[in-house]
């Protein structure tokens, strides 16, 4: 993300806000102009969390892994093997 971008865009108002979970630097010195700006919401990296993400985050692993267990292709691998179809 590029910081100084967001913040002239928010103080310009070519945007009307920002919601982040993530900074460039974490955590955030007192300093940062995102800090001060009233139209920006800053969440602790626990945005995703409900009890529906957490249901379905496990729902979709049990998917998965039955997947895997009847000689599927997992829909969300993280490493890929070379010459596997995804």
């Amino acid at each position: 993300m590029d910081e100084r971008a967001l913040v002239r865009a928010l103080e310009r108002g070519w945007i009307a806000g920002a919601a982040l979970d993530v900074l460039p630097t974490e955590p955030p010195p007192p300093e940062d102009p995102l800090l001060r700006l009233d139209r920006v919401i800053l969440t602790p990296h626990v945005a995703f969390y409900s009890e529906e993400s957490l249901q379905e985050l496990q729902r979709k692993a049990a998917e998965e892994v039955a997947r895997v267990l009847t000689g599927q292709a997992p829909r969300y691998p993280v490493n890929r093997v070379a010459g596997v179809p995804a």
